[in-house]
């Protein structure tokens, strides 16, 4: 038997599940300052999503942790390396939440053209505002994807059945990968953002990827469609916040640069709601709600339980993210 804090929530089925397996779990938040001062003292393994932050600190201050759980994908909030370095592999469930992630990024894509927050916005005023709201059509525009992964991929079909062209950059994937889905793969990130007026951010938040999406990078989009249709530039991210310059983004829409912007995800979350970014009417977001769905939920909590029983259990896991000196 295994203790095992949950620290974010876990779907009461996958807890029932772990217990069922013989294990002790927890589900409570842990304030991080007792996390610095060894709450986790005792406990074989935990579970997060993206509120707990496991830093350096953290899991030196975690004797006995055997195994980490990420329910969902993104590990930017644990120490990945430290915690190689002290022997604790760390799991996460990358496939529960593509689906959810690929409707919110094409429901986005979609609110961006039409102007649907915006319209929304206006007829809430009081406001008939019909002849001020005439949007542009996804099909025969370029769509470019900054990462090229399930997701990405997933998102790319949509938009091909919308009439999108698409292309990618993704400097790990085998350029095979892209050919066969129809894609337009680029060498270089920079060509990507040439040559496309609407945008997807779908990569890990890294040294590399932090303001990725910078001023310069958004000038250079061009704002007249494929097709000829003059449509703005676009940009969505329902990735990881920090890889949008979200000062960049702000200027932009001031400028007329940027046509609209939608967020998922923020630098610093939970987002002020003094930030400029809101007072703007080409920008609308949501509050990381990517895998906010009841399925995705479902999956995540099962495959991350499975996961780390695995880990826990000896057994094989095919998705530990870092390299535990064991």
């Amino acid at each position: 038997m295994a203790k095992i804090a949950v620290t974010d929530g876990m779907e009461e089925g996958a807890v029932r599940w772990l217990e069922s397996q013989g294990h002790e779990v927890k589900v409570a938040p842990i304030d991080p300052s007792a996390l610095l001062d060894g709450a986790l003292a005792g406990m074989d393994a935990i579970v997060v999503r993206s509120a707990t932050k496991l830093t350096a600190e953290v899991l030196r201050a975690s004797p006995g942790l055997r195994a980490i759980g990420r329910a969902g994908v993104g590990v930017d909030n644990i120490d990945v390396v430290v915690a190689g370095e002290l022997g604790i592999p760390v799991v996460n469930a990358p496939r529960a939440s593509t689906q959810s992630v690929v409707e919110l990024t094409v429901a986005h894509l979609l609110a961006c053209v039409r102007h649907v927050a915006r319209a929304d916005r206006t007829i809430r005023r009081g406001e008939w505002a019909k002849k001020s709201l005439k949007g542009t059509e996804l099909s025969g525009k370029r769509l470019g994807l900054i990462g090229y992964g399930r997701i990405a991929q997933s998102v790319g079909q949509v938009a091909q059945a919308l009439g999108m062209e698409v292309h990618a950059y993704d400097p790990y994937l085998p350029p095979q990968v892209a050919k066969a889905h129809g894609t337009f793969l680029h060498a270089e990130v920079d060509d990507l953002f040439r040559r496309c007026t609407h945008l997807s951010i779908h990569c890990n938040l890294t040294e590399e990827t932090h303001h990725l999406v910078n001023a310069e990078r958004i000038a250079s989009m061009p704002h007249v469609g494929a097709d000829g249709t003059v449509c703005g530039r676009h940009l969505v991210n329902c990735a990881r916040g920090g890889i949008v310059d979200e000062t960049a983004v702000l200027e932009a829409l001031e400028n007329g640069v940027l046509t609209s912007v939608a967020l998922d995800v923020f630098e610093h979350e939970p987002v002020n709601p003094d930030h400029p970014l809101l007072q703007m009417d080409g920008f609308h977001g949501t509050p990381h709600i990517g895998a906010s769905t009841v399925e995705a939920q479902t999956r995540v909590g099962m495959d991350i339980a499975a996961n780390v029983h695995a880990v826990l259990n000896g057994d094989n896991c095919d998705f530990i993210v870092n390299r535990p000196h064991l």
